[in-house]
């Protein structure tokens, strides 16, 4: 079986390029598909950097490309289409542009939906549509998302599909190694990782931190990642000023540290060992995927967040982990009892591993090959009997 991912693709630095990548590696190690079984054909926004084989480029602002690209595709070997859909990554009015792509094509498509909306948001929702009604399966990552999907669209239930956001392997160097390597040897790390960005609810975050730190002396805070772009092109670094005069105003210097750069897969795996709490502490409850939480929880690292989407479907069997925004004692109470009670934390990270092993990324690559093969095979069968 030969799939086309139709997507972002490293080196572009964006959250669907480092999904499909992930995606792929995690195919090529859970099933007998090799790298020319999985081509990718890469929307860039700007120049094109050469890339491995089996890299082919789509030039996101060339609105004739996305037709011409069906055209190649319909002319190839290529069984099926992994179509990953965001909105800000194809070009036109809310990545509208894609539709042709979907029009042209006579292969099966099967797509991820990345972002999902419970009602009509305008201009976003009429192009989803549209896509959803052109494939032939959809992929969600928040199994809420399904019934979302369903009545938004008016789409059988049965046409959706639940698999787990991915997570990288544990790694096998010690945690307190790993300490000593990030230099937090004897601190009680409290984690957040991602694109910096008003809207995480790192403030808060802060708020309850002054509440952790007079019960845990040791508390760190790791506030890992780079500016978002899109937040840097407008406004530069006033946003992550703001947090480091908030910071210094709450009196917490000593337990705050920004890493402010891209960090690797490897590192962000380093960071995730090392932390005794991974936080999530969005305000906004419609976030229906979270890469970060699914990481931390594919790792088996206790977590705390807000009751957003992604979050009630994940850990819904851990109800206590999810915590209101605003109710700061109870936020500072969950986060002492996990940094001062050993036994309670570790009993939960398994409880938490569990979970996570099911959403490593060969686990995932594996139902996803899975499900494309059955679509291939109805394709098939159709052909066959026609």
């Amino acid at each position: 079986m030969k799939i086309l991912f139709v997507s972002t693709y490293p080196p572009t630095r964006c959250g669907i390029a480092t999904y499909t990548s992930h995606l792929r590696a995690g195919m090529l190690r859970g099933t007998g598909l090799q790298e020319a079984d999985l081509p990718v054909l890469s929307v860039y926004p700007e120049s094109w950097q050469w890339q491995e084989h089996d890299i082919y480029p789509l030039p996101k602002h060339d609105e004739k490309s996305y037709t011409l690209a069906a055209h190649w595709v319909n002319a190839s070997d290529i069984d099926i289409v992994s179509l990953q859909h965001e909105f800000g990554i194809f070009g036109g009015v809310a990545g509208e542009w894609i539709v042709r792509f979907l029009d042209a094509l006579k292969k099966p498509v099967v797509t991820t939906f990345h972002t999902v909306f419970q009602e009509e948001t305008l201009p976003y929702t009429p192009v989803q549509r549209t896509i959803a009604q052109r494939s032939d399966g959809i992929i969600v990552m928040n199994r809420l998302a399904i019934r979302y999907v369903s009545d938004l669209f008016n789409i059988p239930q049965k046409k959706i599909f639940y698999i787990p956001h991915g997570a990288p392997e544990p790694l096998r160097t010690s945690h307190q190694r790993l300490k000593q390597k990030w230099g937090v040897e004897g601190r009680k790390v409290l984690l957040t990782f991602g694109l910096l960005s008003p809207g995480k609810g790192i403030e808060y975050a802060l708020d309850v931190l002054k509440e952790v730190s007079k019960r845990v002396p040791e508390a760190l805070y790791l506030i890992a990642g780079q500016t978002h772009p899109e937040v840097k092109k407008r406004e530069g670094e006033a946003y992550r000023s703001t947090l480091i005069r908030r910071v210094e105003t709450l009196g917490l210097t000593a337990h705050v540290q920004m890493i402010d750069r891209f960090l690797s897969e490897e590192e962000l795996t380093e960071l995730l060992t090392i932390s005794e709490v991974y936080i999530s502490p969005y305000p906004g409850m419609a976030q229906i995927t979270s890469g970060t939480l699914a990481y931390a929880v594919g790792l088996g690292r206790p977590v705390v967040a807000t009751p957003y989407a992604y979050a009630r479907d994940l850990l819904r069997d851990f109800p206590e982990l999810v915590i209101p925004y605003g109710d700061t004692k109870t936020w500072a109470a969950r986060l002492i009892e996990l940094f001062t009670d050993d036994m309670a934390r570790e009993a939960l990270e398994k409880r938490i591993l569990t979970l996570g092993r099911t959403m490593r990324w060969s686990v995932v690559g594996r139902r996803t090959e899975q499900l494309l093969a059955r679509f291939v095979r109805q394709k098939e069968a159709m052909f066959s009997h026609g």
